[in-house]
């Protein structure tokens, strides 16, 4: 299970968490890069410029640290994505259903990297209730695109999807 240490001040994330954010992620209208460093940052993740990798900080928990010491691509790495899903208690699984209102998709729009970013926004969801972090609705967005013309692999950039 995730340590429950990850308090922090909450200015030192990239963007806001809000539920327009959430939705955007959602819509796929953001790049799965996008959607693993807000879930690298709130796991305590440095990025290290020189090398353009996240690693591993004093304050990662170590149900993560001990296991992936760069920070794994949570979508489009199956095992990363079990992974988190798994450090998901289950009082916070149904996130996305109770927060949300989500429904769920339908079958033909079941793709391994849809259901990878609802566990990671269900991931952020639960680090948001655990961290007493106020999930309102803000305007500071990142610039966003339209949804992925192919919703199997994703944006230009995203790593392959495995």
């Amino acid at each position: 299970m995730i340590e429950k240490d990850f308090k922090s001040p909450k200015n030192q994330f990239s963007w806001p968490l809000s539920k327009k954010l959430l939705f955007l992620i959602l819509d796929d209208k953001v790049s799965d890069v996008f959607v693993c460093e807000l879930v690298w940052e709130r796991l305590f993740y440095v990025h290290q410029p020189s090398i353009n990798e996240w690693i591993a900080g004093n304050l990662t928990p170590s149900y993560w640290s001990e296991k992936f010491v760069k920070a794994p691509q949570i979508i489009s790495e199956r095992p990363a994505s079990v992974h988190l899903t798994r450090s998901i208690p289950n009082e916070y699984k149904q996130g996305l259903k109770k927060f949300l209102n989500f429904k769920g998709y339908k079958i033909n729009e079941l793709y391994p990297r849809r259901t990878r970013r609802a566990t990671a926004i269900n991931w952020l969801i639960y680090w948001a209730f655990e961290s007493n972090f106020n999930l309102k609705d803000s305007d500071n967005l990142p610039q966003y695109s339209s949804p992925s013309s192919n919703p199997a692999k994703g944006h230009y950039g995203d790593p392959i999807i495995k």
